[in-house]
Parts: structure tokens; sequence; C-alpha cells
């Protein structure tokens, strides 16, 4: 390869790099990660609600895109004609010719059916009159949006001026507030909040996936015994983070079976992310501390081991998961994380790229992303603009 040949090439992966680097400045994404806007918009999360629910359980005792187990009868060379006698009766052995194979479908095969008729079967768009919604009365909204979750309060409001005037004269200043506490209960401002409502909307702004904040306030808490191994393990292990937390860290659980926890994690000192307090959802599974937690990032980031969707690459949770690992000891390695990035396998190879080959540049971008998504506790309400960076 020619040495004017090698330039064109390292010019054309510099400007790729670029062009990734700048989908990930922008507020919203032009499409979904995975499937690139095949099945849909995105909507500007990271990933589409359809791949959403094909690649992220929302069930805590299974694997990400893991089904449940089935039995399935195997081929005994049996015609089914037969009577069966009393020796080999298929009701008294049900165990012979059954083997359990895991399946590879969807853990929510009711939603991706829904969703998948929907996106292959064609529908008429149906004979709505033009300006049907916007002639109706404000007393038929507000019985509407009397249903609607805090998210979805807060969205109806950005559809047009109407709504938002309608909503802002019918949520107070306290219900914010309150709906601050219920998502986010270790969030604590540092200052006087004049607004809450702008608050909520700069925590919303910065969680890297709008459809995991939804869930992790609608996840269903299995039946778990009060003095299994697994109660009495997390009983210990909050005892001790509440009595002497590790430096930068807290963690509380959100149901009273602890199985939905959210945690903190202060940015290191000396690190680009100094001063930032990032937030992380956990799920505890039923098995734990056999399997172990499901960890992300409610909180954006810039990092090469922490994916824009908010997941984790740390080995300790996924394949080298030990039982004397604790929820402490996962928040402490994730913190350690922060600080010496493991960029030879990243979660985000291009940012991974950045840091190997421009540290500065890599530092500045992530100091700024710490000011803008991490810093709400201390740093009122402000613009940020991440184009300059």
């Amino acid at each position: 390869m020619s040495l004017q040949e090698r330039k064109s090439k390292k010019s054309v992966q510099s400007d790729e790099e670029k062009a990734e680097i700048d989908q990930f400045l922008k507020n919203a994404f032009d499409c979904c990660m995975m499937c690139n806007g095949f099945y849909g918009g995105s909507f500007g999360q990271p990933v589409c609600s359809t791949c959403h629910l094909f690649l992220f359980s929302g069930d805590i005792n299974n694997e990400d895109g893991e089904a449940e187990v089935f039995v399935e009868k195997a081929d005994s060379d049996d015609s089914g004609t037969e009577e069966p006698g009393a020796e080999d009766d298929f009701y008294t052995q049900p165990e012979l010719g059954v083997k359990t194979v895991r399946a590879i479908v969807s853990h929510k095969a009711d939603k991706l059916a829904e969703r998948l008729t929907c996106l292959t079967v064609a529908r008429d768009r149906g004979n709505v009159p033009e300006g049907l919604i916007d002639s109706l009365p404000p007393e038929v909204l507000l019985v509407v949006f009397k249903h609607l979750d805090d998210i979805s309060l807060w969205t109806a409001g950005n559809v047009c001026r109407r709504w938002r005037q309608i909503l802002d004269g019918e949520t107070s200043e306290e219900e914010w507030k309150h709906f601050i506490q219920l998502r986010w209960p270790l969030f604590i401002p540092q200052y006087k909040v004049k607004c809450w409502k702008i608050i909520y909307t700069n925590l919303l702004n910065s969680s890297p996936c709008r459809y995991c904040l939804e869930s992790m306030m609608l996840q269903s808490t299995p039946p778990i015994e009060e003095n299994s191994w697994r109660h009495r393990r997390l009983r210990s292990e909050l005892k001790t983070l509440k009595m002497d937390p590790p430096e930068g860290i807290q963690a509380t659980p959100l149901d009273r079976h602890c199985c939905h926890w959210q945690a903190s994690i202060t940015g290191p000192h000396g690190s680009p992310y100094e001063g930032g307090i990032f937030l992380l959802y956990l799920q505890i599974p039923q098995s734990y501390p056999m399997r172990p937690p499901k960890v992300r990032f409610i909180t954006k980031i810039f990092h090469p081991n922490i994916s824009r969707h908010g997941d984790v690459g740390l080995d300790s949770i996924h394949h080298n998961w030990s039982l004397a690992l604790t929820i402490s000891k996962v928040l402490i390695s994730i913190q350690s994380l922060l600080t010496d990035p493991f960029i030879n396998v990243c979660m985000e190879p291009t940012i991974g790229r950045v840091n190997r080959t421009q540290r500065s540049e890599f530092d500045r971008i992530a100091r700024r992303w710490t000011w803008k998504y991490a810093m709400h506790d201390f740093m009122m309400p402000c613009l940020v603009d991440l184009k300059g960076v």
C-alpha cells in the first residue's frame, strides 16, 4: 500500500470517528444503534422500542434476550397409536423421552408479537377529521392527562403550546418535586430550587435510555421468602452500605424485597468525571448471589466501557461473577473503571480510540458531559453547549 493510500485510508477513518463522536454529542440519536432504523424510528433514544423489547429483559430473573425454559417432547419412535401398558404408562413416567430446551425467543412474547404485527401488517390510517385533537375541550384533556404517569405528562407538555399551558396550570411544583423523589431518590440539590419542572426536565434528558427509566418504576416484584439466603444477605449488605458506605458511593432499594435498587457514584478525584454524581439502576435477580445483578447507568457518561444505552462493560458482572462479590464491591469496581478505563475491549470502540490516541480531547469531552448531565445537584439549570467540544 502506497503512502498516499495510507493517508487516504487514515483520513476516511478519522472522518468516520468524527461523525460518530458528533452523533454522541447530539441531544438525540438519529436512529437505533441495533437495527439502524430497520424497525422504525427511535425518537432520539439509542435503542428503538422494538429492539429494546428483544434485547433488554424486563424480568429480573431472565438474562437480557433470554426466554423461559420450556419442555419439549423428544422423538421416541412412538407413532402415537399404540396403547400404553402399565409398565410404560406415560402418565406414571412423564420423565421418559423428555428433554429441556432453552428457548432463544424473546422474553416478552406478547408485546413483541403485537409490535411485530404492527410492523408487518398494513393498516388503514383511519378517517380522523383534521383538527379533532385541537378541538377537544380542556375538560376532556384533563381527564385523559389524569391517567398518565410523570414521564408521559412531561412528554404531553411538549406536544404543543396549548397542552403545555393546560398541564402547567394543573401540575404544581410540589408534584414535580414528588415525581423527582420517586424517580431519583438519591438526587439531593445543594441549592434552593426555584422550578422543579426544569430540574425534572434536566434529569430526564440526562438519562441514556428513557425506556429503561420508565420500566424502572413499573417492574414487578416476584414472591420472595423473607428468611431466604438472598433476603438475609441483601439486608446485611444494605446495613453495611448505610453504616459504612464506601467513599463517594450510595445505594438504596426501591422496593420492599430489594429487587430494584438505585445507586450513585461520585466522579473520582483527578478524573474528567470529578464533581459529577452518576446514578445507576440495579436489578437483583431472585437467585442472587448465585447470579450477578444487572447494572445500568441512568446518567449519561462519555466512557469507552459504558455504552450509549448505559450498559456497563465490567467482566465481574457478566462472566466472572463470584459469590464473594457484593453490591458495594461492584459499585467500587465501576468507580475505579472511571479512573482507569479498559480500552483493549470497549463497549464503544470509537471512544476507546479517542481515549488512546487523543487523551486530552477525550478528557475535554468527558468533562463537558459531566458538567451537562451529572452536576444537576450543584449547578443551577444552565445551558451547556456540546457543539463546541
